[in-house]
């Protein structure tokens, strides 16, 4: 099929949901990527970080070909090991008791632990969920009234009731509007699509304390943080603090699709048989994957890698302060998660980026954002930041 043509059928076919940049990739492996002419490209935002071990990683792959030929799909009426496994996993490397209901995506998971924080507080009369300003928690209705962010709420009003939005980072925001009618807070230790907007430790000890205090769960989303993004398995790990409810995705497939709301036992206890469900969630093959990418996190040491790499990184990318004082603002992250806010509109960066053949992304109009894969080899990380300060030179140079 000719790029052309592509273009055509995307144009005629798919719906207009999404802003894509002309390109058509045919191939990928590791932190590199090949479009249809052959060009290859660094990619330093693999899927929104959902390639949380670069394309097509060889133990995911492995895995998937192993278990297509065996069992593809089963009704969550029957058992089957590959789902026993990645739950086990999963609450092994949480540290805590708990348990797993497992989904296809991050707007799933967040769905289920919105559904799963009502079930546990309806006899107590609490049914309210506070979410804070600048997050972003999917795009399903439900998931959608969490996002604190009016832009992609537009034209989708009226959205669910018993939603209230406070400041992030502030606890006397919380304090003020909690009461015995709430359920939950929710929050992103780091706000990614907010701006990588990043939670302080004694902000998150206070707000632990608190939802204790007023017996009230608190709400982890990890879709984006987890699976070794920050250092540790997962991000609240940073904190010292032990959530009711942990909401994962993206990484945890390794690229396919799969998610899990996570909660301690007696919360998740408050989900009786049909109350909650998913028709493909933690089928025979995605599960499988997912224990792949789990052995393979541990097998090649990727917590401390990204512990090491990440502080290297980091002051990497705040060298650009000193560098370019005028026009970088702030630089915000943890481990290989990072955003670098500028004074200026960083899209045409962005673009100017790619035709140079490196991948990143601009959230919040003004805040580059650098995701690479836990195991991006250093001679492509330490190429893709040349090529993107290169970049950075030519647009700052401009009047």
């Amino acid at each position: 099929m000719r790029e052309n043509e592509v273009y055509q059928i995307y144009n005629d076919s798919i719906m207009n949901t999404y802003t894509r940049s002309r390109v058509v990739f045919v191939k990928g492996k590791g932190s590199r990527l090949w479009d249809i002419h052959h060009k290859e490209y660094i990619d330093l935002f693999p899927g929104w970080g959902v390639s949380v071990l670069g394309h097509c990683p060889s133990e995911v792959m492995n895995a998937v070909r192993h278990q297509v030929g065996k069992l593809i799909h089963l009704s969550n009426n029957f058992y089957h090991i590959p789902q026993a496994r990645l739950a086990k996993e999963i609450v092994y490397r949480m540290g805590f008791p708990a348990k797993v209901f497992f989904c296809n995506s991050g707007a799933e998971s967040v769905e289920g632990a919105l559904k799963l924080a009502r079930a546990w507080g309806k006899e107590k009369g609490r049914y309210e969920i506070i979410t804070m300003e600048n997050s972003f928690h999917g795009r399903t209705l439900g998931s959608l009234t969490l996002t604190g962010q009016d832009v992609y709420q537009k034209g989708f009003d009226p959205l669910l009731p018993g939603v209230k939005r406070v400041k992030f980072n502030d606890i006397s925001a919380v304090e003020e509007v909690i009461s015995d009618k709430t359920a939950a807070v929710i929050l992103e230790l780091i706000q990614g699509e907010g701006g990588i907007n990043v939670a302080d430790k004694d902000y998150v000890k206070k707000l632990r304390a608190l939802c204790d205090q007023k017996g009230v769960l608190l709400i982890v989303d990890e879709v984006q943080t987890g699976m070794g993004r920050t250092g540790a398995w997962f991000c609240f790990q940073n904190y010292g603090i032990i959530p009711d409810i942990i909401t994962l995705a993206k990484g945890l497939g390794g690229g396919v699709p799969i998610g899990a709301t996570v909660a301690k036992k007696e919360v998740a206890d408050a989900f009786k048989p049909g109350m909650h469900a998913s028709t493909f969630g933690g089928g025979p093959l995605v599960c499988r994957a997912g224990v792949a990418v789990f052995k393979a996190i541990q097998k090649h040491r990727l917590i401390t890698r990204v512990k090491r790499l990440g502080e290297e990184l980091g002051k990497r990318l705040n060298s650009w302060k000193d560098r370019w004082p005028e026009r970088v603002i702030d630089v915000r992250g943890m481990g290989f998660m990072w955003g670098v806010e500028l004074s200026l509109p960083c899209k045409e960066i962005v673009e100017r980026a790619m035709d140079r053949g490196v991948l990143v992304n601009c959230t919040h109009q003004r805040v580059l954002r650098i995701m690479p894969a836990i195991n991006v080899e250093e001679k492509y990380l330490e190429k893709g930041l040349s090529i993107l300060e290169e970049v950075l030179d030519e647009a700052f140079s401009q009047p």
